[in-house]
């Protein structure tokens, strides 16, 4: 019996896969708990279309991704902070805090997405890493100074 997985099953195949079972265990277990379809014309060119689908809208996402690299350049972004008389500040710069610099200078990008090398606790230059896409990592400077 050939099934189509609608998700990941370990140690027989990965979504959107067609894969050839036993009839009890694609009847019994993998159809009625909705982790496969069966195989037939139907479902075959569905799947093919929602793969193609996919591709368009993943494609979309990392062009758009790729502009927004391409319109930050190489930004630095000022962060003031509150510091003591050696350099260190209270605390530690935040991807809250880099998110809404890059927001007042125009740029929208989730803070979940900004990625330290080291976390700032000092005065200085550091260097951040904007997780645009999977495929499209941006690297920004941001500069750490006394309010």
């Amino acid at each position: 019996m050939e099934v189509i997985l609608k998700q990941d099953v370990q140690g027989l195949g990965y979504k959107n896969d067609t894969v050839k079972v036993k009839a009890g265990y694609g009847r019994n277990y993998l159809i009625p708990n909705g982790v496969a379809i069966i195989a037939n014309d139907s479902n075959k060119r569905m799947m093919n279309e929602n793969i193609r689908q996919a591709a368009h809208k993943a494609a979309k996402l990392k062009q758009d991704a790729e502009a927004l690299a391409q319109k930050i350049g190489e930004l630095t972004v000022e962060i003031g902070t509150k510091a003591g008389e050696t350099g260190k500040i209270f605390g530690a710069v935040t991807p809250f805090q880099v998110a809404d610099a890059l927001k007042a200078k125009g740029f929208e990008v989730d803070r979940k997405k900004i990625l330290f090398k080291e976390q700032p606790k000092q005065l200085g230059t550091y260097t951040v890493t904007l997780d645009l896409h999977k495929e499209v990592k941006h690297p920004i400077t941001i500069k750490v100074v006394a309010e």
